[in-house]
């Protein structure tokens, strides 16, 4: 993600504003947030979500477009994971917010 400065809270909001609204489908952020367990494949993705290929692809669209996931290919599919390492911590708080207690989201095997 490009820092960039704006000036005014209306500036902020008009390009914040499309992040959040990419966050407020409950599909998309069952999809971040199951990249942010693991980078995965749209068959991956569709497993874990439930949802079939057509709406996996549709999600990860607007994901991409909005910054928060990143394509790599991998042979003839795509793996996808979170655009950056600070992705990570908005999750957690989102979670925090929710009375979510994520301490055990990621077991030690």
């Amino acid at each position: 993600m490009t820092k960039r400065t704006l000036a005014t809270p209306a500036a902020r909001a008009a390009e914040i504003a499309p992040v959040l609204k990419a966050l407020s489908d409950e599909n998309r952020l069952t999809i971040l947030l199951a990249v942010a367990d693991n980078d995965s494949s749209v068959t991956e993705l569709m497993s874990t979500t439930g949802l079939s290929q057509t709406l996996v692809s549709h999600h990860l669209k607007s994901l991409r477009d909005n910054g928060l996931v990143v394509a790599t290919p991998v042979g003839r599919s795509n793996v996808y994971s979170l655009c950056c390492d600070a992705m990570a911590e908005p999750i957690a708080l989102l979670s925090t917010l929710a009375g979510i207690d994520t301490t055990d989201a990621h077991p030690t095997e």
